[in-house]
C-alpha cells in the first residue's frame, strides 16, 4: 500500500527576518520541492501554503503563509514537511524510493528471487539497494549497469548480478 504522505524535507532553521525559513530538501534535487503549493507539516500533515521556494545552496528557502517574522518562522524549526503524492508530477518511468521497500529482487538472469528491498541507502555518488532475505544480504548500486527493470506495480525489480556483488 502507497503512503499518501510522503517525505520530502526538514526545516533547519530561519532564513533573514520576514518568516522565511530553510529547509534540507530530501528528493532528488531541491528544485523538486519548489513546485509545490502546498506542504504538509510533521505527523499530524497540517496543510501549509507555500507562498514562494526559491533553491540556495542546496537548500530550499521557503516563505510559507502566516509567517511574517522569526518567532513564527521558529515555531517550524525540525519540522518534516510531506507532499501529497497525488500532487507530485513524476517523469516517465520514475517513482519514489518510498514504493520500493519491500518489492522482490529478482535475478535478471536466472530469474531466482534473491531477496527484498530492505533499505534505500542515498550515496553522493548514487543509491545503493540494501537486499534481504535471500540466501546473503546484499548492496546492488541503483544504477542501469546493475538495475535491469523496476516494476513498482508489479511488485518486483530486477537486477544484473555480476561477479562479486
Amino acid at each position: 500500500m502507497q503512503n499518501q504522505y510522503l517525505e520530502v524535507g526538514k526545516v533547519t532553521n530561519v532564513h533573514g527576518l520576514m518568516g522565511e525559513v530553510k529547509v534540507q530538501p530530501w528528493a532528488d534535487s531541491p528544485e523538486f520541492l519548489c513546485q509545490f503549493k502546498t506542504l504538509y507539516v510533521d505527523e499530524a500533515h497540517w496543510p501549509i501554503q507555500v507562498e514562494r521556494a526559491r533553491v540556495h545552496k542546496n537548500m530550499v528557502i521557503m516563505k510559507f503563509e502566516g509567517l511574517t517574522d522569526v518567532p513564527g518562522a521558529l515555531s517550524l524549526r525540525n519540522a518534516i514537511l510531506y507532499i501529497d503524492r497525488s500532487d507530485a508530477k513524476l517523469p516517465e518511468g520514475a517513482f519514489f524510493l518510498a514504493d520500493i521497500y519491500g518489492l522482490e529482487v529478482r535475478d535478471a538472469a536466472t530469474g531466482g528471487v534473491l531477496g527484498q528491498i530492505a533499505d534505500v541507502l542515498t550515496l553522493p555518488a548514487n543509491n545503493v539497494y540494501v537486499v534481504r532475505g535471500g540466501a546473503r544480504e546484499l548492496m546492488i548500486p541503483a544504477v542501469p549497469q546493475f538495475i535491469a527493470e523496476t516494476n513498482v506495480e508489479a511488485g518486483f525489480i530486477r537486477v544484473n548480478m555480476m561477479e562479486g556483488l
